[in-house]
């Protein structure tokens, strides 16, 4: 299956929503005022196989927060395990996105891949939270891979990619992490902080930060 679905925020306007295959997306009341859309599956996706294509577009002035009613569960299909998403966010000049969905879950003998690309105008605002956790109760070999792009104007403002599971390169028998949780923020001044030694977050050359932490299970 492919899945396509684009979001467009406008100030003053309601955001409009384009989307076919297994993802939808619906407004959501904020009581903020903060224009706010859920996420929502139609159908069994990512199946080994499925691609799945999302942009996220914030126009100028406007804010939006995207969530997801529900986590996203990556299933092996009949004949590759493999699914893809490519996931894009283009913020304008004065527009704010923070985008914080459920997890995504890969299930035993499923394999995912995802790319995020980031193009912000200076003067943009964003935030980023993606988790994901490898394996149901029980299950402990599926596979997750996640490249992120993210440009401010033509500055590179980060190159990111990781692996987990149980074919990812820096997997071993003691310290192989199978849950991720990954938060971009720009721009954000905040110093260097570190927990232990799975957890930190880092300021960028060009503004912002972004925060890691890997672990055998996802906090609450």
């Amino acid at each position: 299956m492919r899945t396509e679905l684009r979001i467009t925020a406008t100030a003053g306007r309601l955001p409009q929503i384009h989307a076919v295959g297994g993802l939808a997306a619906r407004r959501t009341s904020s009581a903020d005022a903060i224009d706010t859309v859920h996420l929502i599956g139609t159908a069994a996706t990512p199946l080994g196989g499925d691609t799945l294509e999302i942009t996220i577009s914030v126009g100028a002035g406007a804010c939006l927060r995207v969530r997801s009613v529900a986590a996203t569960i990556a299933l092996p299909g009949r004949e590759t395990r493999k699914s893809f998403a490519h996931w894009r966010f283009e913020v304008a000049a004065g527009g704010e996105l923070d985008f914080d969905p459920e997890p995504t879950v890969v299930a035993g003998g499923a394999e995912h891949d995802t790319l995020t690309t980031v193009s912000l105008e200076p003067g943009a605002r964003l935030r980023i939270r993606e988790r994901v956790q490898i394996g149901r109760i029980g299950e402990d070999h599926g596979w997750w891979s996640g490249e992120l792009t993210a440009d401010v104007g033509d500055t590179p403002l980060l190159r990111h990619r990781l692996e987990l599971g149980a074919d990812a390169v820096t997997d071993d028998r003691l310290s192989g992490p199978r849950a991720l949780e990954s938060v971009l923020t720009y721009p954000d001044e905040r110093k260097a902080e570190s927990t232990g030694m799975d957890s930190a977050r880092l300021p960028l050359a060009s503004g912002g930060t972004l925060y890691t932490r890997t672990g055998t299970l996802l906090m609450a």
